[in-house]
């Protein structure tokens, strides 16, 4: 790897450390500056460096190609030039795209936030597409006589190709399913026609059969159609209002705006003159109206290779089509082509008398305008690697005639819907506000960061659990933190002596902290970071659950140091949409008021209160105010977002949560609460002195109060054992006594 001037670049913690050789690909042709004279970039794994001992400067961040890992060096220093495949905007953003721009976005701020890169993040809008057509042609056929609409769904001629030709079994399904959907709305449109009903009846017909239809339809209709639309605002007001909506989705999701967003429509002069320079540079050709790639004049260059991210699917037609659609494989535009890999620069297209930019052509075009001739990373889905990330390379290579366009190819991974394929064609997708519906942007991004960003991520109801229970774990501690931040303490207090368990936990903190960068070092592993910080947060709860039994005090600022450690890393990774001072924000609904520190001091007050009154009630043996006491624990204080946490001999710990999620809790524990009192009454029925009898499996002798003197084995107990049975012993007298006392008072019936 060479920095910018030519010399070796040192990996990130090292200063004038030269990073190890790698391993190359058997196709690489290593050239300086370059990842390869003849060779792919690498596809993006950050990942982990030389081997280290010790030290935490030996780390460095890598990325993982293929076959090997590679140090990150960007081109320029700390600056890193990012182009990132953006939607096309004709219909609502879907989890699939949030799959990729959640991902993008953890892994930007990981660069940016946590390791200091200048990222300069490019995305583009495709907005000039086929797709953007098609909506208003087909809403054009709701202008037709019914009769002429029937015999256009009976005769949607290219629907039936296309299943025919379908060989993928669940898309073949899909496209069963549409036609059987179509034939039965069809049959009632059919019989209003023929039995002369009102015109009411019929028009209903008429949208119910376009609904189903709609797919059916749209290749047909576009075909016959789609030389007639010549109004250019059809080409603005649709992508226009879905790129609207795309934005309000990320930002629904906590995803950072790029620091450039690039729309086809407004490159498609520089677009132009990039094919120009491409058909110059002898890489082009025109034929019949449209421009094409001549990938095998690319691919016979010395200075060039072709599929170099997916060598293994170059000629591979079945991934063209489903790249370039019958825009670039129907017979037509085969016959137009000097090769079936050739991809078009430009196409010919209904509508368009100058035609448009073909597909791969306008993230070329985009890119380069804004990132020159090489940029470090370009990031998209791994369904983009072909042809689309491949044709792009060959391109933009073939344009400024170099061979390291992209030094480093991000993919995210796939995402599927409770084990099945999610797509858009299958028409299997949930939409990003329905699952904003179900689960918060927090508990979706959690449950993205507790998977791979480059693996298949399965979308489905365990999935999101897993989120929740890890949600609910952090909120838990940082509202324990909170608690005993909030206790008064002067100044000198706030310095405590430490003690074995606070170096303990110390040194535990950081082990973690360790393990966490390290982690961010390989890959991002963000999996590996929550687990990590899962793995900290538990071992302080166990220490404050100690401090607890030994009725002493948590150490303050050693547990608020790991507190706001773990806040700074989730609000690294977007988890927190703010800064907070400490844990998750607490908000009032539909403001940005910060509600915690609004309303603690006032809940504080309340608690202390209650707890006063408690403690005179219990003295005066006044049970009635102490069930008021405890109704507005369990009832009252809930539904306004509020729980207050008794614990004998300690004061009551006050945390603000979310309302839904504390009532959602209080009602698990009613439907638990039966079941807990039943298994404690049939416990409180049995007389001590029966209480061990039945465990012959564990003593084979008793004295005259049942209790246990000797084992299986026939040996006399140990006096140790003996002491712990004797509590236990103990222990059931006394509830015994209470359930023998209940029932002469009639409390159990």
């Amino acid at each position: 790897m060479l920095d910018a001037q030519g010399g070796a670049a040192p990996p990130l913690g090292l200063s004038g450390h030269r990073p190890h050789k790698y391993r190359s690909l058997s196709s690489w042709k290593h050239g300086p500056g370059t990842h390869g004279a003849a060779g792919a970039a690498p596809e993006i794994a950050l990942g982990r460096g030389p081997a280290c001992t010790a030290s935490l400067t030996c780390l460095v961040i890598v990325f993982l190609s293929s076959l090997t890992k590679d140090v990150f060096i960007p081109q320029h220093g700390k600056k890193v030039t990012w182009y990132c495949c953006g939607p096309t905007v004709y219909d609502a953003s879907h989890m699939g795209h949030a799959r990729s721009y959640i991902s993008f976005d953890i892994l930007r701020r990981v660069l940016r936030d946590y390791f200091g890169y200048d990222v300069f993040y490019c995305m583009n809008i495709t907005d000039v597409d086929d797709k953007v057509r098609l909506p208003h042609v087909v809403s054009r056929a709701g202008d037709r006589e019914e009769a002429v609409l029937v015999d256009e769904v009976r005769w949607a001629s290219l629907f039936s190709v296309k299943l025919r030709e379908t060989t993928d079994p669940d898309k073949k399904q899909m496209l069963e399913r549409i036609q059987h959907a179509v034939k039965l709305a069809a049959e009632p449109l059919e019989r209003a026609m023929q039995s002369d009903l009102p015109a009411a009846v019929a028009d209903g017909c008429e949208e119910a059969l376009l609904a189903e239809a709609k797919d059916l339809l749209s290749d047909w209709l576009d075909c016959a159609l789609g030389s007639e639309v010549t109004d250019n605002s059809i080409f603005s007001q649709l992508p226009k209002f879905w790129e609207e909506e795309f934005h309000r989705d990320m930002e629904a999701l906590n995803v950072l705006p790029p620091d450039v967003l690039t729309r086809v429509s407004e490159y498609v002069p520089e677009i132009v003159n990039f094919v120009q320079k491409i058909v110059d540079n002898g890489y082009g050709y025109a034929s019949n109206g449209s421009v094409y790639f001549d990938t095998a004049k690319f691919a016979s260059s010395e200075r060039h290779s072709y599929g170099k991210l997916v060598p293994e699917a170059v000629g591979d037609q079945k991934a063209l089509q489903e790249g370039e659609g019958d825009l670039s494989i129907s017979a037509d535009r085969l016959s137009e082509k000097r090769s079936p890999n050739d991809c078009a620069l430009w196409k010919a297209s209904p509508g368009n008398p100058d035609g448009r930019p073909g597909w791969h052509i306008e993230c070329s075009a985009m890119a380069g305008t804004l990132l020159g001739a090489s940029m470090d990373i370009h990031g998209g889905g791994f369904d983009l690697r072909f042809p689309h990330h491949d044709n792009e390379l060959a391109q933009s290579e073939a344009y400024f005639e170099n061979d390291c366009w992209v030094r480093y190819f991000l993919h995210t991974g796939h995402l599927t819907i409770a084990g099945c394929k999610m797509s858009k064609s299958l028409k299997n997708f949930i939409t990003i506000k329905d699952a904003l519906k179900k689960h918060s942007a927090r508990q979706l991004r959690l449950a993205f960061l507790m998977h791979s960003w480059k693996d298949t991520l399965d979308y489905s109801s365990n999935t999101m659990e897993s989120a929740l229970q890890y949600e609910k774990f952090m909120n838990e501690f940082f509202l324990n933190v909170k608690d005993i931040l909030r206790a008064p303490v002067d100044i000198t207090g706030r310095f405590e002596k430490w003690e074995d368990e606070e170096s303990e936990l110390n040194e535990s903190f950081y082990d973690k902290k360790a393990a966490v960068h390290e982690a961010l070092c390989d890959n991002v592993d963000t999996r590996t970071v929550l687990e990590e910080m899962r793995a900290l947060v538990s071992r302080c709860n166990l220490y404050m659950a100690a401090r607890k039994a030994a009725r002493r005090r948590p150490n303050r600022a050693l547990l608020e140091s790991i507190a706001l450690y773990l806040t700074h890393m989730l609000t690294i990774f977007g988890a927190i949409e703010e800064e907070s001072s400490l844990g998750f924000p607490v908000r009032g609904p539909g403001t940005s008021l910060d509600l915690e520190s609004t309303v603690m001091p006032y809940l504080q007050v309340l608690s202390e209160f209650r707890e006063g009154v408690r403690k005179i009630a219990r003295e005066q043996k006044v049970p009635e105010v102490l069930q008021l006491s405890d109704a507005l624990r369990d009832d009252i204080l809930p539904e306004l977002g509020v729980r207050f946490e008794d614990h004998e001999g300690l004061p009551t710990v006050v945390k603000l949560g979310d309302r839904e999620a504390l009532l959602r809790e209080r009602e698990e524990k009613r439907q638990v609460r039966p079941v807990f009192q039943a298994a404690k009454l049939a416990k409180m029925k049995i007389p001590p002195s029966e209480m061990f009898l039945s465990e012959s499996d564990k003593y084979s002798k008793f004295d005259e109060n049942g209790l246990p003197t000797h084992d299986t084995e026939g040996k006399e107990l140990s006096k140790g054992r003996a002491k712990k049975l004797r509590k236990l012993f103990e222990a059931q007298e006394k509830l015994y006594k209470e359930y023998l006392q209940a029932v002469q008072t009639g409390s159990f019936q």
